[in-house]
């Protein structure tokens, strides 16, 4: 470890005024962003949920990664029946939680360790609790038109009909029947979240304040839930058949051209970046991130950079895998880094994992080999990295029974259904030792069970090993703090056909390589000739089960590569 930090000291930024300023404006360019799920990440009170102050208690954990914001899923009060994005009231904290001065709490802790706190922005729809819905429901104004209400339609024998034939999500007619209102309202999620009608001033109005009060409280940005889904078309035409084999019931079975990506929905973040704006220049704080996470075509997610969002970019979760190639992998990165509008390369936001889809350990090979792969590549990349909580250590997927399965989206498939749409697996509690719960909780029993391995997968265990996952997440966060991973230009080779190079490169400072061999058996490679870097370069990480020490010199023409392994030179 002594060689990382002097490896580390060599290539880390020297620090000017100037350069903290500059840095302040675009605070979250190069940065490390840390997804927590609070519900899983650490129970104070035994209780076996997780909570703020446990969280609070936890927060140098946070610092101690590298890791320069922190980005909480919703800890707003709700029922609770989807994971907290069923919200009943947008200005407060849930009590499972904790309270606003448990939150206040927690960003002052945060801000002093230096890491920005980032919220979950839920604008698409609330809780049918939500006070707003029930005075919808009765029609008391101005309430009456904060969500979308539409007549039934009559079948051939006079029959209640939903308005079209619209899906949701979660699967099933998108609409439900309200018999207090006789209408039905529109629910692209669960029947338990009611979609707001967001062409309504006053809905708008209400978001705007939302914004306004958690900015008040330090808030130094937000990620917007559901980007893709803030309007529909008004005319209520029937969705087109996607010609996928799917069921009836299910959202894929249709296509969505009327439900999904309306134009409106890149006005709408135009809007929240112009309060945020605001509130920069009135209160004369640093600048305000602006996440957005849209599941749509390259080109319809590149447009929001134009209207002041950033959008998460998904291409370690949809388009590659364990099964991607060399080639593969850079020409999706490629791809992206072509789209991008003139100057926006700083600004991209490479997503590693996140709480609604496998664990990238999961997704790219459970036996350890490829579990530091994704994150020495994201690492290096020119922008940002978003990290889900545990993956820093290399957490998997933990297995579920039907009857464990508590995530909605999971309880409306069948039994034979549900490992393919449940997002529990990724949610259970984070691994801190080899105590009870795995140091989540003092309770045996959780909200979500335990993995059975936190046994020998856990932070402390990591932190003692000489090589592990941890310690090369926390090399690798370092790194990229430098200024040539900052500033430096980009250089992607296949230097054969199962051998990624990126260079990186800097006037003045020194070339950083990371060579990913994609096969799983070792391969000899000349390194210097294709890549043009020096001749005797060091390893500075290397992926665990690599066999590769720090420190180590490499004569970069002839290369030991071990199969699955990931080295970064200096």
């Amino acid at each position: 470890m002594l060689l990382i930090v002097a490896l580390t000291l060599a290539i880390l930024p020297s620090t000017s005024l100037s350069n903290e300023i500059e840095q302040d404006l675009n605070w979250w360019m190069n940065s490390v962003i840390y997804q927590i799920y609070p519900k899983s990440f650490k129970d104070s009170n035994g209780d076996g949920v997780g909570d703020l102050p446990g969280l609070i208690s936890q927060l140098d954990h946070v610092h101690d990664i590298g890791a320069d914001a922190m980005w909480l899923s919703p800890i707003y009060p709700s029922p609770g029946e989807d994971s907290g994005y069923d919200i009943t009231n947008f200005t407060d904290i849930d009590p499972l939680f904790g309270t606003l001065a448990d939150f206040d709490a927690l960003v002052a802790k945060a801000k002093g360790l230096g890491v920005k706190v980032l919220m979950d922005f839920v604008p698409n729809h609330t809780s049918t609790k939500h006070p707003w819905f029930l005075k919808s429901v009765n029609r008391i104004e101005p309430y009456d038109n904060y969500f979308i209400w539409r007549d039934a339609k009559r079948g051939p024998n006079g029959e209640r009909q939903p308005p079209n034939n619209w899906l949701s999500v979660f699967g099933n007619s998108a609409w439900e029947w309200n018999e207090k209102r006789q209408q039905y309202y529109y629910h692209i999620f669960a029947i338990s979240q009611a979609d707001l009608n967001l062409r309504n001033p006053q809905v708008k109005r209400e978001l705007k304040d939302v914004l306004r009060f958690w900015m008040n409280r330090g808030v130094d940005g937000f990620r917007t839930d559901a980007i893709s889904h803030l309007f529909e078309k008004e005319h209520l035409l029937d969705e087109p058949l996607s010609g996928k084999n799917s069921s009836s019931n299910d959202f894929e079975y249709l296509s969505h051209p009327h439900t999904v990506n309306q134009n409106e929905n890149y006005h709408a973040v135009s809007t929240w970046r112009k309060t945020m704006d605001e509130f920069v220049q009135e209160h004369g704080t640093s600048s305000k991130l602006l996440v957005v996470e849209p599941y749509v075509s390259l080109v319809k997610t590149i447009k929001y950079y134009e209207n002041g969002g950033i959008p998460f970019n998904f291409i370690f979760i949809y388009s590659l895998n364990g099964n991607s190639t060399a080639l593969d992998f850079k020409n999706s990165i490629a791809t992206w880094l072509d789209a991008l509008p003139q100057g926006q390369k700083g600004n991209s936001l490479w997503v590693i994992g996140n709480h609604d889809k496998k664990r990238v350990a999961s997704r790219f090979g459970e036996n350890g080999n490829r579990a530091d792969q994704i994150t020495m590549l994201a690492m290096i990349l020119p922008g940002t990295v978003v990290v889900y909580n545990g993956d820093e250590i290399g957490m998997v997927n933990r297995p579920l029974t039907y009857e464990q399965t508590l995530d909605p989206q999971g309880c409306n498939a069948d039994r034979e259904g549900y490992v393919l749409r449940s997002r529990d697996p990724t949610r259970t509690p984070y691994q801190w030792d080899n105590s009870t719960s795995a140091g989540f909780s003092t309770n045996s029993i959780t909200w979500l069970p335990v993995h059975e391995n936190y046994k020998h997968l856990n932070l402390a265990s990591q932190k003692r090993a000489n090589k592990s996952h941890y310690k090369v997440f926390k090399a690798m966060s370092s790194l990229k703090k430098s200024p040539v991973l900052e500033k430096g230009s980009l250089q992607l080779e296949l230097i054969t056909e199962n051998v990624l190079a990126v260079v990186r490169r800097l006037q003045g400072e020194k070339t950083v390589v990371l060579l990913i061999n994609f096969s799983d058996e070792n391969v000899q490679i000349d390194a210097k000739a294709i890549l043009n870097i020096p001749e005797v370069m060091q390893v500075y990480i290397a992926s665990v089960g690599s066999g590769m020490d720090v420190g180590l010199a490499i004569n970069t023409n002839e290369i030991e590569l071990p199969g699955a392994a990931s080295v970064i030179l200096v």
